[in-house]
């Protein structure tokens, strides 16, 4: 029943791969820092990105004949209490990240029904949310095959063919001799700037006031995460220790290049105080498209555009959710999120993460500005998933110094000093965007900066408590002895 599934190929899961990282809905975000795009994509790829596909690829070389991702490298460091810590951490962010992802797919679909204002109507935005998760999950259900597949096509036709899209027609703008928004300085940065005596100009570097100047420092690098989530399916691969770091590699160049190019192909045609984080991409087509005498084409890129947001979503759900399986397997979790369908997925776990999202997703029924909801669930996301990195990490850095004969098909170059080094510098990325991403940021009126503080604060203390709390409360009749 299961020798389908051993011939996933490098390309299929690096698809998937790019498919839980690389979502169109980041292009904005990024554009709509100018020029500074480029420090911040250049650090989240120095600082993140590498650091954090160079340990997965360890990592997965080594337990590739097993399953479980994060748990499985994490226990193997610190126990099953850390192990079941991580892979919670994996699968809450991401029930936390599904309706920002799916509220750039809201505004997206916005300008396919031809009515681009409804993108900032949050009625709107939650019912596509829920509409579109919903269906997600029940597709999700029919097993591994149909999630890979569904993945792999909306990548390719919902991000990569929309995404080389976007470039090819920025770089024709710029060929035309139009004037580059991204060099130009936005009103407010102009007045700051001239209250200080500087000459006001566009900038490579931010423009560094405090910490709420780089708090989307924390959201862009949220945006290069997510490299180690497949590691679940590593050993559906034919040859998983040699492939597996194949996939790795093969993943994080693609998305780099599409983050790079595509933003700032979105800040060529666009302000960046008109950039809308949800549908930021799609203004950035309709301005072009029309350029172009293409208009026609506007709705049907916001059509694909969703549907590479829904296909993203989808990688999501199957990946972590599995993992967060194989602890109910070890006992971790009460059996009856244990139960599975004759696909394989888990059932239970499914529709509980799908209720969840519902909740999350009446926040755009009750804020006013889809923007700032949009932000602060991203800010919440972010301080959840890099507290399961700082777990990753650790776990490489303990696992080469007490276990330095596991076999290992991929290692870090340098010995452990290198590896040192490589998770180091991850380590110092995490802890500085988890610091970050506790500051409202400047550019965006998100109200009351105080309940923003508390709200992140109090979904870290919970959603990272909880773990801890239901490993302090399992029972040794939990595991299951299929």
């Amino acid at each position: 029943m299961s020798s389908p599934k051993k011939r996933m190929s490098v390309f299929t899961l690096s698809m998937m791969t790019v498919a839980a990282v690389c979502s169109l809905r980041g292009l904005p975000m990024m554009a709509k820092e100018g020029l500074s795009m480029i420090f911040y994509i250049l650090f989240s790829t120095i600082i993140f990105l590498l650091p954090a596909s160079l340990v997965a690829a360890e990592l997965g070389g080594a337990f590739s004949k097993e399953s479980g991702g994060v748990y499985t490298w994490v226990k193997a460091a610190f126990g099953s209490r850390w192990g079941f810590t991580a892979i919670w951490l994996q699968w809450i962010q991401n029930v936390v990240w599904y309706p920002t992802v799916l509220g750039f797919a809201a505004g997206a679909l916005a300008y396919l029904f031809m009515d681009p204002n409804l993108a900032n109507s949050g009625a709107y935005t939650g019912s596509v949310i829920l509409i579109a998760y919903w269906c997600a999950t029940f597709i999700t259900l029919a097993g591994t095959d149909v999630v890979s597949k569904v993945t792999k096509y909306g990548v390719l036709l919902g991000t990569v063919l929309p995404g080389v899209l976007v470039i090819v027609l920025g770089l024709l703008w710029i060929n035309m001799g139009n004037p580059l928004e991204f060099l130009q300085v936005s009103p407010q940065l102009a007045a700051a700037e001239k209250t200080m005596g500087q000459l006001p100009h566009a900038r490579l570097f931010p423009h560094i006031t405090g910490l709420g100047s780089v708090a989307f420092l924390a959201g862009i690098i949220l945006l290069f995460a997510g490299v180690e989530v497949h590691a679940v399916h590593a050993n559906e691969l034919e040859n998983p220790g040699k492939q597996f770091p194949e996939s790795m590699f093969l993943a994080a160049g693609v998305i780099f290049l599409l983050f790079t190019l595509g933003s700032l192909s979105v800040a060529a045609v666009l302000p960046a105080e008109e950039i809308s984080l949800t549908a930021g991409l799609m203004q950035a087509f309709k301005m072009l498209l029309g350029k172009f005498h293409l208009d026609f084409l506007t709705p049907i890129i916001g059509l694909l555009a969703a549907f590479g947001a829904i296909g993203g979503v989808m990688s999501w759900i199957s990946g972590p959710s599995r993992g967060l399986l194989h602890t109910a397997d070890q006992g971790e979790l009460p059996p009856f999120l244990a139960k599975t369908n004759k696909k394989g997925m888990p059932i239970n776990i499914l529709f509980i993460q799908a209720v969840i999202v519902s909740i999350l997703a009446s926040l755009y029924f009750i804020m006013d500005n889809v923007s700032v909801a949009f932000f602060m669930i991203s800010a919440m996301t972010i301080t959840l998933y890099l507290v399961m990195y700082i777990l990753m990490y650790a776990a490489a850095i303990k696992l080469r110094y007490t276990q330095p004969d596991l076999p290992r098909t991929y290692k870090v170059p340098g010995g452990f000093y290198g590896l040192c080094a490589v998770a180091g510098v991850g380590l110092l990325g995490v802890c500085f965007a988890l610091i970050v991403g506790f500051f409202p940021p400047t550019n965006l009126q998100v109200g009351n900066p105080a309940l923003y503080v508390t709200l992140v604060a109090v979904g870290l203390v919970v959603f990272v408590g909880l773990p801890l709390l239901i490993n302090a409360i399992k029972k040794p009749g939990w595991k299951q002895t299929h």
